[in-house]
């Protein structure tokens, strides 16, 4: 399964076109994490992975026009954050003889 079948079964996620097949991953998470229901966002998550689906939310959330509505933005930062946190690389040590 991939990521546009979920637009297929739910055409009313993204209206302005019936070119399915044409849309990116980036404008599925878009629609399906603005307009689709826990079910769509589980859905969705399970075809590209939560690493994926949080990498484009936080990609698209971080541009000065972004066009996930605030409520929406809000929830997912603090959902992603718990279930896909930004891996931070080891801080490297001195050894003790340098």
């Amino acid at each position: 399964m991939k990521a546009q079948d979920i637009i297929k079964q739910k055409p009313y996620l993204i209206w302005y076109t019936k070119n399915y097949d044409g849309l990116s991953d980036e404008a599925v998470v878009e629609a399906v994490l603005n307009y689709g229901d826990f079910d769509d966002v589980q859905k969705i998550i399970q075809i590209l992975g939560i690493k994926k689906v949080a990498e484009i939310f936080r990609k698209q959330a971080a541009r000065p026009r972004c066009n996930y509505r605030p409520e929406i933005k809000n929830y997912f930062q603090l959902y992603f954050a718990k279930y896909a946190p930004l891996e931070v690389p080891p801080i490297r040590r001195a050894s003790p003889g340098r």
